[in-house]
Formats: structure tokens, C-alpha cells, sequence
């Protein structure tokens, strides 16, 4: 950067940036003015050697750093605007430029989210958590309990945070359970860290902790599901790969059966439900007799 831009970064005068880079490199933080780039720069390599990104690389991490940690997509990752900044600062000014010439030629566009900064904190100290192994006293307002339990204060040893469907969770264990649960950030109304430490059981594996749910909720059982698609959705349904078991048997009328094997039918009878009439339950008769009565019931409302 010039001196005129980090002034005005800064907020300070072009005198005072002259002063603080001479006291930079007495501190022993080697900076000076780069002919290269027509500005003022730490020397190369002196906090990391220098990035040897091909073009290809650098728009992967760029992209990935700067879209997707967009504070609209994935909240809270808007450190890892910071990263590709430092990651541009080390790449050679032609490759650089390549660079900027496709920055507005990529788009990144995940599910939106709300845009609500509440849970910031509660983010900020369940990965402090995490890292120390503190334990955490917290109230919690779940949608299924009882507004007097949401006062009630438990004990929380965090194991995980995970973001799934546009929001933040805490996997963990509370003192008033007798599993590992999942808390969503945004729901947490106490949340204070204490000095107790806690472990994380050896055996905790959050892949594992989901099992073979649709998306995020578990059920008891265990379900094989087939669904058959009319040739109108069969192509672009069979695009996706919508879960981990997911297999594809193609008919000679150009539609597909996608089988299943999913623990619990509570969040995958929506999903059949959007494709409406393109899409056919085969199996099994449980998630039938609800895509029935709920396509039923959205009937009656008109």
C-alpha cells in the first residue's frame, strides 16, 4: 500500500505512517517500499515463504475465502477474508492481476440466512470452549419445551459446532440429559464458560452422531426408501447427490428410482412433498401414508 492509503486506512497522517514504519522495522518487522508493486510492504517471507499458487489455485482459495466466508452465507468466517487478503499480498504482481480481472466473473451462492448477528457471541465462546475444554453453564429456549424449562440453568460440554441448514449448532452433552444433543446458537439465551475443564469422549465422531439422517434429524429407526421420478425431474434429481446412500435404477420410460437408506422419515417426507406429482413413494408404506395425508391436507386448503 502507499503511505497516503495507509494513512487514510489508518486514520492517521502521512507523517505518523513514515514514523510507525521506521519504529516497524526497529522492532525488528522488516518493511519498505516495493518498486514491484509502487508501495510499502513487510518484507517477503518474513511472516511465511512465499505462496507458490498457480492461477487456477489462487482462484480456488480466493473464491472459496471471500464468497463463501460471505457473512450472508456462512456466518462468522469473515476472518477468512483476512486469509485471502494475506494470500494476495504474497502472490506475484502478474498473477495478481489475473486474479482481479475474474473477481467479478465468480459467483458463489449458497442458502441464503437470515442476517442476524445475535448468536455472535455465543459462537465465540463455544469455540473458546471447545479449544479449552471449559465447561459452560447455559439456558436454552428449545421450540419443544416448556418456557419454564428455558430458565432452568445446565452444565454444557461442547464437543462440536457444525453449520447445517443456513444456522449454527453446538453438539454436545448436557448435564440434564443423557445424550449428546444438538443446539442451535440462536436459541441459547444464557451461555457464561467457567473454569472446570471437561473431555471429549475419544469416541465422538460428529459423522457418527448423525448417522444416517436426511439432513440433521435422527430418527429411532432405520428406513429403506424408494422413490420413483417422472422423465420430466428424473435428470435433474439424479444430478444430485442428496444423501450418502443414494442409489439410482434408470427405466426404459426414462424415469429413475432413487433408494434410501435413512434414519427417520420426518425430514425427507418434505422433500419428496416439493416434487409433487413428480415424484411416487415405492417404499416404505409409513412415509406413503404421509405423503399422502399431508399432500391431502394441503389440498383442503384450497
Amino acid at each position: 500500500m502507499k503511505v497516503q492509503d495507509l494513512a487514510e486506512a489508518c486514520e492517521r497522517s502521512s507523517r505518523t505512517i513514515y514514523r510507525d514504519l521506521k519504529t516497524l522495522n526497529e522492532s525488528g518487522i522488516p518493511n519498505g517500499f516495493d518498486k514491484e508493486t509502487n508501495g510499502y510492504r513487510i518484507q517477503r517471507g518474513f511472516f511465511m515463504p512465499p505462496v507458490e499458487l498457480t492461477f487456477e489455485e489462487a482462484m480456488a482459495m480466493v473464491a472459496l475465502l471471500e464468497r463463501v466466508g460471505d457473512d450472508t452465507q456462512i456466518p462468522f468466517l469473515e476472518t477468512a477474508q483476512i486469509v485471502a487478503e494475506k494470500i494476495r499480498s504474497q502472490l506475484p504482481p502478474a498473477l495478481l492481476r489475473e486474479v482481479e480481472t475474474f473477481d467479478d466473473c465468480v459467483q458463489i451462492d449458497l442458502a441464503r440466512r437470515s442476517v442476524d448477528d445475535s448468536d455472535r457471541d455465543v459462537y465465540r465462546t463455544m469455540r473458546r470452549a471447545i479449544a479449552d475444554k471449559r465447561l459452560l453453564h447455559c439456558r436454552y429456549d428449545s421450540v419443544h419445551s416448556k418456557r419454564d424449562d428455558a430458565s432452568e440453568t445446565f452444565e454444557f460440554r461442547p464437543y462440536a459446532l457444525w453449520y447445517c441448514q443456513r444456522a449454527w449448532y453446538a453438539v454436545g452433552k448436557r448435564s440434564d440429559r443423557d445424550d449428546a444433543r444438538r443446539l442451535k446458537l440462536n436459541r441459547f439465551t444464557f451461555v457464561k464458560r467457567t473454569e472446570q475443564p471437561y473431555h471429549i469422549p475419544d469416541d465422538f465422531d460428529l459423522q457418527a452422531f448423525q448417522g444416517n439422517a436426511w439432513r440433521m434429524i435422527r430418527g429411532d429407526d432405520e428406513h429403506h426408501v424408494a422413490i420413483r421420478f417422472t422423465p420430466q425431474f428424473a435428470e435433474t434429481v439424479s444430478e444430485t447427490r442428496w444423501h450418502p446412500t443414494q442409489q439410482a435404477e434408470w427405466h426404459d420410460d426414462e424415469s429413475v428410482t432413487l433408494t434410501f437408506t435413512v434414519d427417520g422419515l420426518d425430514e425427507i417426507v418434505w422433500w419428496v412433498l416439493g416434487y409433487g406429482p413428480g415424484a411416487k413413494v415405492l417404499q416404505p408404506p409409513e412415509l406413503t401414508d404421509r405423503v399422502r395425508e399431508l399432500a391431502l391436507a394441503t389440498c383442503a386448503q384450497y
